[in-house]
């Protein structure tokens, strides 16, 4: 059993790293978040001692390590913009971190964690779970044999994430591009990392448009092109999905064909767990390219609306 600390224990996506801790049979010794609603830990480890201050936190760390309890690792589920920090106060106490997506908001902060992976010997692990889903590894396997098979292969991929949210989103850090790198990186990172997986670095990145709210483009592979559409403004749902009361709608499609993969979201936390407490999990080269591509989304050019542009690239207003 490994002892494991918390950071961030009051966000959303919290309570899938306390479960897999729960499931993979390790334990929670202690949390931290500035905000005190975190009556989700009853359900997981009522004896999680909880600190709404850093710095006592970090006192508490300290004196467990003086009295002989180790702390293997560090979960890292903070604002994204404190996720370097974070990173490096896990390795700096002596435990390996496990990071929410994005690791870091922008990439020469890689390049400083890996000084620190050196010094210490300790690792970084990403969650980069779409890369473990059944779905999406079928379909990298079938990639991967029609390239085989003929490397002029050409695919032809149209993806759209859409989940809504409300006022509150741009009154939080998430609003703040400086803090969360926008929506590329709130919403967009993980499919960006997908799709390197899936195809290798992208040879070209040409945005169409891109707001806070939602954001558009295109990306070529030496074998994919891929046009990409992102959102969380509710009215750029489909008709139909609004119509049965949905906020999320998620679609790939390859070469016309729908790749079925909105089930399973839940339970990938677990398996990245289960992958890293195995020697598996996906390190900083592994996070690496999909945050150098989001930092080029937020700061290149945006070209307007083309014939090739995603169908929903229309919608989005720009003023």
């Amino acid at each position: 059993m490994k002892n494991f600390a918390l950071i961030g224990a009051a966000g959303y996506i919290a309570p899938r790293h306390m479960k897999a801790i729960k499931e993979t049979g390790n334990n929670l010794i202690a949390a931290l978040d500035n905000s005190d609603t975190v009556g989700i830990l009853d359900s997981f480890f009522p004896d999680a001692r909880f600190f709404t201050e850093f710095e006592r936190f970090d006192r508490h760390v300290e004196l467990m390590k003086r009295k002989g309890t180790k702390l293997d690792f560090v979960s890292v589920a903070s604002p994204n913009y404190l996720h370097d920090s974070h990173i490096r106060f896990a390795l700096r106490v002596g435990a390996q971190a496990i990071c929410e997506k994005p690791l870091v908001v922008n990439p020469w902060n890689i390049e400083g964690l890996r000084v620190i992976e050196e010094e210490t010997g300790l690792k970084v692990f990403g969650i980069l779970q779409l890369r473990l889903h059944p779905s999406l590894i079928e379909l990298r396997q079938r990639v991967t044999e029609t390239i085989a098979r003929d490397p002029d292969s050409h695919f032809d991929i149209e993806l759209t994430y859409i989940t809504s949210r409300g006022a509150w989103y741009f009154a939080s850090w998430k609003g703040e591009e400086k803090k969360s790198g926008g929506i590329a990186a709130n919403i967009g990172v993980h499919f960006y990392d997908m799709l390197i997986w899936l195809f290798g670095r992208p040879t070209d990145s040409r945005v169409t448009v891109l707001t806070p709210q939602a954001g558009s483009g295109i990306l070529q592979f030496a074998n994919a092109t891929v046009r990409w559409f992102l959102s969380v403004n509710n009215d750029h749902l489909p008709e139909g999905i609004k119509a049965r009361g949905q906020r999320t709608y998620r679609s790939i499609t390859f070469n016309g064909e729908e790749i079925e993969f909105s089930e399973g979201f839940t339970d990938l936390h677990t398996e990245s767990y289960r992958q890293i407490l195995d020697g598996r999990g996906f390190g900083l080269d592994d996070a690496l390219p999909s945050i150098e591509l989001v930092h080029s989304i937020r700061h290149g050019p945006q070209f307007g609306p083309s014939d090739d542009a995603h169908p929903f690239a229309g919608q989005i207003e720009t003023h």
